[in-house]
């Protein structure tokens, strides 16, 4: 098996550092109302298909607007992304800014999918 990269070896040290979730639970908490679903992924897979009932805040962006879109940070967050990596990172670093409550969606969008959950396409936010 080939040596992790230093990407990889990245999102593996955040991913010890937050907590995940399977996006079934996801779903149940998006749709009670008890979360916030943010998918983390450029503007361009956005437009492609997300998670029904997300919000879309770019990973590289989060940082600079999650104040804005959610300033309380006792909010219950779940960031997603295509496979979970991109998400771990921008739920660790919302942890940093003093976030409470924010999970990482194991497996992403392609996880999404694959449980046969609802998405939605073109839409800039379904918050």
């Amino acid at each position: 098996m080939a040596e992790p990269n230093r990407f990889q070896k990245l999102v593996a040290q955040a991913k010890q550092r937050i907590a995940e979730i399977p996006p079934d639970d996801a779903q149940k908490q998006v749709d009670a109302g008890a979360a916030i679903l943010i998918d983390v992924r450029e503007e361009s897979e956005w437009r492609e298909g997300h998670a029904q009932g997300a919000t879309h805040l770019n990973r590289g962006l989060i940082e600079l607007e999650i104040e804005e879109q959610i300033p309380d940070i006792k909010q219950p967050i779940i960031c997603y992304c295509g496979g979970g990596s991109r998400s771990a990172l921008a739920a660790e670093s919302l942890q940093k800014m003093g976030y409470e409550n924010v999970r990482s969606m194991s497996g992403g969008l392609r996880a999404w999918k694959d449980a046969g959950l609802p998405t939605a396409k073109g839409r800039q936010s379904d918050r």
